[in-house]
């Protein structure tokens, strides 16, 4: 035991020996930037390290970091993805990460309860809580170690509820009215609520499979070939932008809470990210010491959702905000919903079919599909960002065909497990990796063991759905608009001073902002002479990041255009050959690729590690040097 006079001296040294360490990594190091009119330096300094800066802070916790470390330029992560931080600080990581998916996945229980029209509502809302939340993290631990193999949140998708509403105004599905009106003890039902639930459930399934099969067979990677960042720009950025109405209806609750959610994670990720705080930590080395850890940028969500949580706590106890369930602001209190909490039981393991065999039907399954679809370029967008974020390769073929596969596959188990919904990627989850700069894999999958033991432990995942929507919209505001930032950034590989290229961006974003309302507010104006095919072209250019890719993948490639212009060759080389060697190792199995590459047959297999058969065409794979761009074929403003 040390005394505090002792304690307090090694504060002391550790802080001075930081002040020390952080002088020594203020040194500038000059950095060339190769522009359009200089194309030929681009490729005489290709093979140089010139590419290299000195690591600004240092991993977390790294007693010997300092100007010594090397890494790439903009390699600012603290974690990237294949490392694996400290126990302790995982737990904690991986808890921010998992409370980011309460808002989406909050929402969906209780927007599917009141479309099923069960005679207890709040009983079946707890239950599919339960589910919602296991099979969000059974799902997060496939897509991260066998799927995509990115730091990617898998949640449940709120595309499937447009389909499942257009089901439910079927005539054999529908509530009774006095059912509607609240009166749930009437049994004089056409149908028990169950049968509307197994309906969803059978279709998803079937959608599921169709995904399934997407990414077994490669399409997804054979329509990768043809895009670039005029297609992934729009479609990554829409992914936020078309959330806005999602934000708005939990920030509006309480606009001052939401602001002062945004202002704290503002201030922790921003304005304290390099305030190091002294906290005591332990290693067989060196037993018991202290160390000193970027607390405020490690851990800005958790630390915010403590604080305001808190806050509105107070303001609760102080009667500030109403008790009238109807007004808005009552939503900001800390006990709004503690009727979750009181009809959650302490452990329900959740099983397969727990509501019957199920049902299909073919216009319930043209439905689902569509918003399968939908769901999967939303994914691939996602991908993509997340690999910008967590400043990894981009995703190969191979990854991408996988990641649709897990998906599908947990959407199988998601339906037999009778979630109602299939799960997707999270979009919020990937933003926050841009403000904490964590982006190992074993913290999203800490996150999804989280996750499945609040969906075993009712009672843990109730105390959770307690915190205030105000605060979920806070930190979605900040996540989604760093998603929609990513995605803008993306045109950097692309000539923006090209006349096309302009064309093409204002026209894509404007279209995918534009059609989805349009379809909102006409709904009537779809009429092909089929109901099916009506609800398929409602829900795919309903979505709003499909809309916007589509359109940008289709201009760019009938506009025409030089490859340089279209910003191609930077996209897919824009690491050089030392992104071929870290996509060997991040996007495949080191030990089961190594037995892969001895059988010549699975390059031919759409998910093996080892494709290459539907790589991207020859003529895009070049060395940089030998480009040769005539700017009078680019077209400027």
């Amino acid at each position: 035991m040390i005394s505090l006079k002792r304690y307090l001296a090694l504060i002391q040294v550790h802080l001075r020996n930081r002040r020390l360490k952080d002088r020594e990594r203020q040194v500038p190091v000059p950095i060339r930037l190769y522009t359009m009119s200089d194309p030929d330096s681009v490729g005489e300094h290709s093979d140089k390290k010139v590419n290299q800066v000195t690591d600004p802070q240092g991993l977390p916790g790294d007693e010997a970091g300092g100007a010594e470390d090397v890494v790439e330029r903009g390699q600012n992560v603290f974690y990237s993805v294949d490392s694996v931080p400290p126990i302790y600080l995982m737990v904690l990581f991986g808890l921010q990460q998992a409370l980011m998916t309460l808002g989406g996945t909050l929402s969906l229980p209780f927007i599917l309860a009141s479309l099923f029209c069960p005679e207890n509502e709040n009983e079946v809302r707890a239950q599919l809580l339960s589910i919602t939340m296991f099979m969000c993290g059974i799902a997060t631990i496939l897509q991260c170690v066998l799927g995509v193999r990115l730091p990617i949140i898998q949640g449940g998708s709120h595309t499937f509820v447009a389909p499942i509403v257009v089901m439910m105004t079927l005539d054999q599905f529908k509530c009774p009215t006095d059912e509607i009106n609240g009166l749930h003890g009437n049994h004089s039902l056409a149908i028990p609520w169950e049968g509307r639930i197994r309906e969803v459930q059978g279709n998803l399934i079937l959608a599921s499979i169709t995904q399934v099969v997407v990414g077994g067979l490669g399409l997804i990677g054979l329509i990768l070939r043809f895009v670039g960042p005029l297609t992934i720009a729009p479609t990554i950025s829409l992914i936020g932008l078309s959330l806005t109405h999602v934000v708005s209806d939990f920030c509006d609750k309480q606009w001052g809470i939401a602001l002062l959610t945004v202002a704290l994670l503002i201030l922790f990720s921003n304005v304290m990210n390099k305030v190091h705080v002294p906290v005591p930590s332990f290693s067989l080395k060196r037993k018991c010491h202290m160390t000193t850890l970027p607390i405020f940028q490690l851990f800005p969500v958790v630390l915010t959702i403590a604080i305001v949580w808190l806050f509105s706590y107070v303001l609760t106890e102080l009667e500030v905000f109403p008790n009238n369930s109807t007004e808005p602001s009552f939503q900001a209190r800390t006990d709004s919903r503690l009727d979750i909490l009181y009809d959650s039981s302490w452990f329900q393991f959740p099983l397969p079919l727990p509501f019957g065999m199920p049902t299909f039907s073919a216009a319930g399954y043209m439905g689902m599909l569509a918003a399968t679809l939908s769901s999967i370029f939303e994914s691939v967008g996602d991908y993509f960002a997340a690999s910008r974020f967590s400043e990894a390769p981009v995703p190969p073929p191979h990854a991408i065909n996988r990641g649709i596969f897990i998906e599908g596959f947990a959407s199988i188990i998601s339906g037999l497990m009778g979630a109602g919904h299939a799960t997707t990627s999270y979009s919020g989850n990937i933003g926050i990796i841009g403000i904490t700069k964590i982006a190992s894999r074993a913290v999203f999958v800490t996150a999804g063991v989280l996750l499945v033991l609040w969906g075993v432990v009712g009672k843990v995942g109730a105390v959770l759905a307690l915190i205030p929507d105000p605060i979920v919209g806070g930190t979605l505001l900040l996540g989604l608009g760093m998603v929609a930032s990513v995605g803008i950034s993306v045109l950097q590989f692309c000539e923006l001073f090209s006349t096309r290229n302009i064309t093409i961006i204002g026209v894509s974003f404007l279209m995918g902002l534009m059609i989805p309302q349009w379809l909102i507010e006409s709904e009537a104006i779809v009429k092909t002479g089929s109901a099916e095919l009506d609800q398929v072209i409602k829900v795919l250019f309903g979505t709003a990041s499909f809309t916007g890719g589509f359109i940008g993948f289709m201009l760019d490639n009938i506009v025409p255009g030089t490859e340089y212009e279209r910003g191609l060759k930077r996209w897919v080389e824009v690491k050089g050959s030392q992104q071929k060697g870290d996509e060997a190792t991040l996007y495949s199995f080191p030990v089961l690729t190594s037995i892969l590459e001895r059988m010549r047959c699975c390059g031919y297999f759409p998910l093996s590690p080892t494709f290459t058969s539907c790589r991207r065409p020859r003529h895009l794979n070049y060395d940089v040097k030998n480009e040769n761009v005539d700017l009078k074929d680019v077209k400027t403003v």
